[in-house]
């Protein structure tokens, strides 16, 4: 059975959650050196696994856009 494809307005918003979850989990592993207290170290980490699964299952159905921009497969680094 073919998948329908999202309609444009659906593309734009789906494009929009994947940049902001894509922002969360690099400021997740960013802050993570900067934190002391092991159980929010732990409660950050377990953000980053749960971010990346669910940025994995947002590129799945981005799949469906009719028009899409390239999302690449792991961030560009913010520092140089």
């Amino acid at each position: 059975m073919d998948m329908p494809t999202l309609a444009s307005h659906e593309s734009m918003e789906l494009h929009e959650a994947l940049n902001f979850k894509t922002l969360c989990l690099a400021k997740s592993k960013l802050m993570q050196g900067l934190v002391f207290d092991q159980e929010l170290k732990a409660l950050m980490q377990k953000d980053v696994v749960l971010s990346t699964q669910q940025i994995a299952e947002l590129q799945a159905i981005y799949a469906r856009a009719p028009f899409q921009a390239p999302v690449p497969n792991s961030p560009t680094p913010i520092t140089h």
